[in-house]
């Protein structure tokens, strides 16, 4: 079967076909439209020797870093959220910083992992996107074709030990009914970082611009009649992580999550 018979034939809600596929090459795009029955996760993963702070940090700010699970050092399997899970090649993308800068972003990370690796998961916005659908809220970026954009904000988070850092959000356009609604949803999942930070009001959270997102990607238009809704974001570790200036670390490469085999919560309607 050639490559692109190979990927049409895909059970893309399948979450242990897609790991495969991503490990294989055969997949190779974002991941928040894939395996949507099921959590996502931000990947984070820390030396040994840090990894008890980490996990403070995270548990001190758990909008922006609610945990889903922690690995052992070393090992790039997680049973507790996965079946046959490679950490280090599953995501298809991933960022590696050493002493606090960004230095690789390769599709496997096999060639940076150590054996004092430390992987975290970290709960996901693609994860509360797919209730937030279910409930019948418009997204608008995802019509497009686009994810979520992100900004980094003038709130502190926490610290604890070497992390600390500015919260990054996660922002998505939406009418004023849906934004209601997205906040009484997300407000159930704090596992996926729950309730917004702000509704309507970028310069609440510092932010001059939503042309200037977190990485430079993202839906950054609000047309009218829609308000910017910001949550907090996962990639708030990533300002961690450069402030605690480790010599090695890795993240998830932007919009390219952990699948894991948990189901998605049922929601009730509100």
């Amino acid at each position: 079967m050639n490559d692109a018979a190979s990927l049409a034939a895909l059970d893309h809600s399948d979450p242990r076909a897609m790991r495969r596929a991503i490990r294989d090459g055969r997949f190779t795009g974002f991941t928040n439209l894939v395996a949507r029955g099921h959590v996502q996760g931000n990947l984070i993963a820390v030396p040994a020797v840090h990894a008890d702070d980490f996990e403070a940090y995270a548990r001190a700010n758990p909008e922006a870093l609610p945990l889903l699970g922690r690995g052992e050092p070393g090992r790039r399997d997680m049973p507790g959220i996965a079946d046959d899970l490679d950490i280090a090649r599953d995501t298809g993308g991933y960022m590696v910083f050493r002493d606090g800068e960004l230095v690789d972003t390769p599709r496997d990370a096999s060639a940076h992992w150590r054996d004092d690796l430390v992987p975290f998961v970290i709960g996901c916005s693609f994860s509360f996107e797919a209730l937030l659908q279910r409930a019948g809220v418009r997204l608008r970026h995802l019509e497009e074709g686009d994810v979520s954009a992100m900004y980094e904000t003038t709130r502190e988070t926490v610290p604890v030990g070497p992390f600390g850092g500015k919260l990054i959000v996660s922002m998505r356009a939406l009418t004023p009914a849906d934004a209601i609604r997205a906040t009484l949803v997300s407000a159930r999942h704090p596992g996926f970082h729950g309730a917004p930070v702000s509704l309507g009001l970028p310069e609440d959270l510092g932010i001059a611009s939503l042309e200037d997102s977190y990485g430079g990607h993202g839906m950054k238009r609000v047309l009218p009649g829609e308000l910017p809704v910001f949550w907090a974001c996962g990639a708030t570790g990533q300002n961690a992580l450069r402030a605690a200036r480790l010599p090695l670390a890795i993240t998830h490469y932007k919009a390219h999550m952990v699948i894991t085999d948990l189901p998605l919560p049922e929601d009730m309607p509100s």
